[in-house]
């Protein structure tokens, strides 16, 4: 008599159910995790994983994310969310109280983090952190704008340029075998671009539920930035031998960047001039297309195309950027042909004004400066010796920061007429060309050959 078959066990119905289940969760965490370990494949790519490098993209990302989403919470309260004339009001007040004062905090930042060359990972994650505090302290007056609002905002934009100043002067210790500066400066900031197009649309999404939600979103980053600042390699914290630098020259027993030759002033006044521009291009067209959007198009509308150009600008000269190599006298043709560019450009806006000009350039100048930019850096570190390097970045970024304060200072003040802005954005980049531009070509014929491993210049160091 054949045995009598077991009755079937309630695990054994389940186990197409669990394995169904299991299907479904792969390809919902499929997208999730395919893309993480696609962003991890890029950042760490040709030996940026094994440098370091990697981590710091990925770093410089999440500072990006985190830098939109407090600029859309505080746009939403100082520009959009109230008439022309107060939101022209509340801008010069924002300018005043926190960027004015930069001006004089500024110079105390480079020597400040040049006391401390052993804690740039501690700095960086200082910086992070203190960003997260103050999002959640500007949460609670971002709704009425109130006059609190403002040195919270000058504590973050502080914070930020601090970060800034030690990221620059960390990117040379984790450069890759044959890896040049540009091409690793122009990997991190395209990084933080792309995380800025990411995080822009978000914040604006959570701007919509609520104007705290945005600062939310950037305590959550910043947080985030603070625990992957403490995991950059050690090497980040090296600083044997170093030295200071200083813009001016204070006899002849202190290296400066005049002792280091002409390449690194001349690029830094022609990377002024066009910092200036984008302060300057920032407030002026706000107000401008705010009051005078183009045709057919809403204020905002017209703010975002704008924008838009700019950031593509901006992100194509990046991307370029990571394509170079310190070949001769590369970067100093390379800024000395942005500037003339922007500058004809600039020119032209000014003489055949309109929506279309305006937008060419945005774009235009958000590519420039990207190339220039890149190549200073690039100047700095063929050209300033390794002891007094970081010292060199942190002056040169705090040079940069205070042409913006002041080119946005002219924004805000110029009357609201389209013409006469391009005509003062031209004789902006026209000053900085007649500085730059001769003594940069004068460089590159005297120095036709390639760089040493130190720069062909030397610092006077005592």
């Amino acid at each position: 008599m054949a045995a009598a078959r077991p009755p079937a066990r309630s695990e054994d119905h389940a186990g197409p159910l669990r394995r169904a289940g299991r299907s479904v969760g792969r390809a919902l965490h499929l997208p999730f995790t395919g893309t993480a370990r696609g962003i991890r494949r890029a950042t760490h790519a040709h030996g940026a994983g094994e440098s370091g490098l990697g981590k710091l993209i990925e770093l410089h990302a999440v500072n990006g994310a985190g830098d939109v989403m407090i600029t859309v919470a505080l746009a939403s309260t100082v520009f959009f969310s109230v008439p022309t004339d107060e939101a022209r009001g509340r801008v010069a007040l924002y300018l005043a109280v926190t960027m004015a004062p930069f001006t004089l905090l500024a110079p105390v930042i480079g020597p400040l983090l040049d006391r401390i060359p052993h804690g740039r990972r501690a700095a960086m994650a200082g910086a992070m952190l203190t960003r997260a505090v103050l999002a959640i302290m500007m949460s609670g007056a971002v709704a009425t704008g109130d006059l609190e609002l403002y040195p919270a905002a000058l504590g973050v934009l502080v914070a930020s340029k601090a970060y800034g100043v030690v990221r620059s002067a960390v990117v040379p210790r984790l450069l890759p075998p044959k890896f040049s500066l540009v091409k690793a400066n122009s990997r991190v900031t395209l990084a933080g671009l792309l995380a800025t197009g990411i995080a822009a649309p978000i914040g604006a999404g959570l701007q919509m539920i609520g104007p705290r939600y945005p600062l939310y979103g950037a305590c959550a980053l910043f947080l985030l930035g603070t625990f992957w600042a403490l995991r950059l390699p050690h090497k980040v914290d090296s600083a044997k031998g170093e030295r200071r630098a200083h813009l001016l020259t204070h006899g002849e027993r202190k290296p400066s960047l005049r002792t280091v030759g002409p390449s690194v002033l001349h690029g830094l006044e022609a990377n002024a001039a066009q910092r200036m521009l984008s302060g300057f291009l920032i407030f002026f067209l706000a107000f401008l297309l705010r009051e005078h959007p183009l045709p057919g198009q809403s204020a905002a509308v017209s703010l975002a195309i704008v924008g838009v150009a700019a950031g593509v600008g901006n992100a194509c000269g990046t991307a370029a950027g990571s394509l170079l190599r310190d070949r001769g006298h590369g970067p100093e043709v390379i800024i000395a042909t942005m500037i003339t560019v922007v500058c004809g450009t600039a020119i032209c806006a000014a003489i055949f004004f309109g929506g279309l000009m305006v937008a060419v350039l945005g774009a235009v100048a958000g590519l420039t400066q990207a190339l220039s930019k890149l190549s200073l850096d690039a100047l700095i570190q063929r050209d300033v010796p390794e002891e007094v390097r970081t010292s060199a970045f942190a002056r040169s970024e705090t040079a940069l920061q205070m042409a913006w304060v002041v080119g946005g200072g002219i924004g805000i003040a110029l009357p609201l007429n389209g013409t006469l802005g391009m005509a003062v954005a031209a004789g902006i980049l026209a000053v900085g060309a007649l500085l730059a531009v001769r003594g940069l070509l004068a460089a590159a014929r005297r120095n036709p050959g390639p760089p040493g491993p130190q720069g062909r210049h030397k610092a006077r160091v005592a």
